[in-house]
């Protein structure tokens, strides 16, 4: 979206409260601000490795992420949603959310999750049923609003099947924000954590004359969530905001999980991914581009080996880095090292070789805008990278050297332009890599924007071009790629690669 132009506000972050929690610190021996902020770290350190380009990462521990809550909640009790009274049921400490005896699936959460009857204990209350034929209303006049449209349904089918009013402080543990006024109250972590959507961009806000992040980002354009928390923000998140008189966000995407070798990934299995092991052995690009790449966004997905092998030596070694390396090598040999010149009459293939790459924008861009169709985002690309080397194939430019040299010349330029377009939308997938695709071209800096895609800043022949090298190390070993989490006889003998 930043390379398209768009002003852009990415959050991130943890959100650190609840019994859960409180739980697991105790289990480990530490106070739970202690536990929170190993665990926070780590997703930090994820993201780092990971080269998310978060503008804040949040954490519902901070200072003004508590008061923002607070804010919330005076909000909600000001207008008359909240009142006082007691809960007993069921609840999933795991999943931190209230079950009725009809969702339980042999005496457990549907998800799983053990459930544990709380002993009634006074609770406030927020008016979820009220909210039930607005909510309704909303999504028949949103209907974009939560996607995929599987997901939808079950949101609408949950709401049309009754909304009971749900229980939004605890008594019974105290690692949480404390509800106003009421000190022997915690807020019910969702509605905590749930808000930092809004305290990260300032809310509530301070009065001013200049437009706030909170006035310029909210409301938010896309959440994006695992799909076993949908049912908290496309529920019980729009009936917050809508009761405190606030916009809820425009869309929900909701993502599915990764399985490996077709089984649930679990501890207890011992077929964890590590995404930090799978980084240092194959290096970051190879990984970003396999998850963002190898399964439909929103849908389940499998991780295999063979799968990660496959698509990273096929697609950036031997299609796209193979292309980049044969008419690079072929310039640097054939054109004195610099961008060719063209004639000034194209043929009907290279104009259509130039059309495909450079109205491929056209194409992506509502494809994650509108969809959050990833996978669909590096399939274009890889269209038009197939369809490059059919091009070069086809007007065999090492047979042209002999009989046609302008021709020779014309080929490789459209080649190369071609490319230049390609690899700056390969940008949001494989930052690196794409860089030093463009570095090879010698695009400047300046001109590595979605705006620079089209003939507007296309190569300027005689151009120097650095001396062509390769980009995408190719797996060997198709066992090295196992969960990231090869022998070091594997990892020795993968580290013996051949570029393309």
């Amino acid at each position: 979206m930043r390379l398209d132009g768009r002003d852009v506000f990415f959050l991130t972050g943890t959100d650190e409260h609840g019994q859960k929690v409180e739980q697991s610190a105790a289990k480990a021996g530490k106070s739970p601000q202690a536990f929170v902020d190993e665990v926070s770290q780590n997703f930090r350190s994820l993201a780092k490795i990971m080269e998310f380009t978060n503008d804040r990462f949040i954490r519902t521990t901070q200072a003004d992420h508590k008061a923002a809550v607070q804010a919330l909640w005076k909000q909600l009790e000001a207008a008359g949603h909240i009142y006082l009274g007691a809960y007993e049921g069921w609840y999933s400490v795991r999943d931190e959310a209230y079950y009725t005896e009809s969702e339980l699936v042999d005496g457990k959460a549907p998800t799983g999750a053990e459930v544990v009857w709380v002993v009634k204990e006074p609770s406030y209350f927020f008016k979820l049923s009220a909210w039930q034929e607005p909510l309704l209303e909303f999504y028949a006049a949103h209907p974009n609003f939560i996607a995929p449209e599987s997901r939808r349904n079950e949101v609408i089918s949950f709401v049309k099947g009754g909304l009971k009013d749900l229980s939004i402080s605890r008594t019974t543990f105290k690692w949480g924000v404390p509800v106003p006024e009421d000190d022997d109250h915690v807020m019910y972590v969702w509605m905590d954590a749930l808000t930092n959507y809004i305290s990260a961009l300032g809310y509530p806000e301070a009065e001013g004359s200049s437009p706030t992040p909170y006035q310029r980002f909210w409301p938010a354009d896309l959440h994006v969530v695992g799909k076993d928390i949908l049912r908290f923000h496309a529920v019980y998140w729009p009936a917050f905001l809508m009761a405190a008189g606030l916009a809820p966000p425009r869309r929900i995407f909701a993502h599915g999980w990764w399985t490996k070798d077709r089984q649930k990934i679990s501890k207890s299995l011992g077929n964890v991914i590590d995404p930090v092991r799978l980084v240092e052995q194959f290096g970051l690009d190879p990984t970003r581009y396999f998850l963002m790449s190898e399964v439909p966004f929103g849908n389940d997905g499998d991780f295999s080996s063979d799968a990660f092998v496959r698509r990273v030596n096929n697609q950036l070694a031997n299609e796209l880095g193979n292309l980049f390396q044969r008419s690079l090598a072929f310039i640097a040999k054939n054109c004195e090292g610099q961008v060719p010149e063209p004639a000034s009459a194209l043929t009907e293939a290279d104009v259509a070789m130039l059309r495909s790459a450079r109205g491929l924008l056209e194409t992506v861009r509502p494809l994650v805008r509108d969809e959050q169709a990833l996978h669909r985002y590096s399939e274009a690309l890889n269209r038009v990278v197939n369809e490059g080397n059919r091009y070069f194939d086809e007007q065999a430019p090492w047979t042209l050297r002999k009989t046609d040299k302008d021709r020779m010349a014309t080929v490789l330029y459209v080649t190369v332009e071609a490319l230049r377009s390609v690899a700056l939308l390969y940008q949001p997938l494989i930052p690196s890599s794409a860089s030093k695709l463009l570095d090879l071209l010698a695009v400047p800096s300046e001109r590595r924007t979605f705006a620079d895609v089209g003939a507007d800043a296309a190569l300027t022949p005689g151009t120097p071009l650095p001396k062509p090298e390769g980009v995408f190390p190719r797996v060997e070993d198709p066992d090295a790629a196992k969960d990231g989490a090869a022998s070091p006889a594997k990892q020795k003998q993968h580290k013996k690669t051949k570029a393309l």
